[in-house]
């Protein structure tokens, strides 16, 4: 199997020259990686490609790299369900470089490409409604960003004398501590009902 996806990948690098930057094949997995301005041509190939026949697009995801100067990778994975084969394509981007928008190849590519904005905060060009598909109207940040913080920004609350939902400054009621997951009962000096048979 690892040979055939070994084959499949210089076969889509060799056809597609610089769009394609490399590729692997790991864990019984292919993997291509890809230039981000090329993608449409890139799954445009990989859909229509005999070799290929990647038609069911099954999502797309983002991954966040802080450390990186291009931060987000853009997963694309697909299958091909006569051959019973899938692969991932992956892009590079960074918080103000757009990727292209692959609606036009796979149509389903439309709520995965806000999912992925909403989230990361990563831009899709030519995306015909990209805004927050999954966060509160006004929500600050893109939470599945490494830097967001645990809490959030801002914390929602319904308020009884404005009878209306209100959006505050997160304030923590108890601060973090350390917990020791111990068995609540064993530092009391008295014996609870059922301990003894706890004993050896």
């Amino acid at each position: 199997m690892a040979e055939t996806l070994r084959e499949l990948g210089e076969h889509i690098a060799r056809k597609l020259g610089s769009a394609v930057t490399g590729f692997k094949v790991e864990y019984g997995e292919l993997t291509v990686l890809a230039e981000a301005a090329h993608i449409v041509r890139v799954l445009e190939f990989v859909r229509d490609d005999a070799e290929c026949n990647f038609v069911c697009f099954i999502d797309i995801c983002g991954v966040d790299y802080p450390d990186r100067e291009k931060r987000f990778d853009v997963v694309y994975h697909l299958l091909a369900p006569y051959k019973n084969r899938r692969i991932r394509v992956k892009v590079e981007t960074d918080e103000d470089t757009a990727v292209p928008s692959v609606i036009s190849v796979f149509p389903a590519a439309n709520w995965y490409e806000r999912e992925t904005f909403d989230l990361y905060g990563v831009l899709f060009s030519n995306h015909p409604d990209l805004r927050r598909i999954l966060t509160d109207y006004g929500f600050a940040g893109h939470p599945l960003r490494k830097d967001f913080p645990l809490t959030g920004y801002v914390e929602v609350r319904w308020d009884d004398l404005a009878k209306r939902v209100v959006y505050e400054p997160v304030k923590l009621t108890q601060e973090f501590r350390a917990f020791d997951y111990l068995s609540p009962w064993e530092a009391t000096e008295y014996v609870l009902p059922g301990d003894e048979k706890a004993k050896p």
